[in-house]
């Protein structure tokens, strides 16, 4: 017996990068869940297609990331983070825009989620925090700081997780690191890429261990890319160049 899931995170406000990879995981059919591990907006301009995609799913759990976190805290009031504080203005036009419909569902989401499948203990995280933080509100930048990828750093980081499975995102680069106990993984942002790839994992578990599968789907990203201009982003040469690394629009 084996289950196959599908991780997702960093999507970032980019619906045709989501499409894709939706598209590719969906024609599979062998996944019974997909995991999607926070910063679904932010960035990324296409944030009510972005939501309304994930939130019409029943085959998926959720976390929130700190951007999700940030634009929310424009919208009901609540202190901002001043680490996030260059993103403001940016983040201000995507709560202007974000059908608030969508403000109850990305508030109840949780930070960490933890399960056990074909005997394989999983956690599922935007990235590390603390348990004792786990409550705190994202103006005090409860998410622990990032480090460069590889599994000294990890296994450090995540120490005193005992999950067999350790998935996250937030750093947007791939991280895939095996130790004799535990496997971590980020598949790498879905929806920031310096190439018109949407990045992806696809997990088995079964009782004779844990195997992952980095993919990426190919998409079609010039209308995405054109469209920071057409809809007058606010810091979009910034994030062209910074998050999608200047590619020709």
């Amino acid at each position: 017996m084996s289950t196959k899931i599908a991780i997702i995170t960093d999507i970032h406000g980019n619906w045709p990068a989501l499409r894709a990879a939706l598209f590719e995981i969906d024609s599979l059919h062998e996944v019974q869940h997909i995991y999607c591990l926070g910063d679904m907006i932010g960035i990324g301009p296409d944030t009510n297609e972005v939501l309304q995609a994930l939130f019409s799913r029943v085959d998926m759990s959720y976390v929130s990331g700190n951007h999700d976190e940030a634009v929310l805290a424009l919208i009901k009031g609540e202190a901002y983070p001043e680490s996030h504080f260059h993103s403001k203005r940016h983040h201000e036009w995507i709560a202007e825009r974000m059908d608030k419909s969508f403000v109850p569902l990305l508030d109840g989401l949780p930070r960490v989620i933890r399960t056990v499948e074909e005997g394989q203990s999983q956690l599922f995280t935007h990235y590390h925090i603390d348990r004792d933080k786990l409550k705190d509100p994202i103006s005090t930048d409860p998410f622990s700081p990032i480090v460069e990828p590889s599994l000294r750093n990890l296994e450090m980081l995540f120490d005193g997780c005992q999950e067999q499975l350790i998935a996250f995102g937030h750093h947007h680069p791939i991280h895939y690191f095996r130790s004799d106990k535990q496997v971590f993984v980020n598949p790498g942002s879905l929806g920031c890429n310096d190439k018109s790839t949407a990045r992806y994992a696809i997990i088995t578990l079964s009782n004779q261990g844990i195997e992952v599968q980095l993919r990426e789907a190919e998409y079609d990203n010039s209308a995405f890319l054109a469209s920071y201009a057409k809809l007058d982003v606010p810091e979009r040469e910034f994030i062209l160049r910074i998050f999608h690394g200047n590619q020709v629009r």
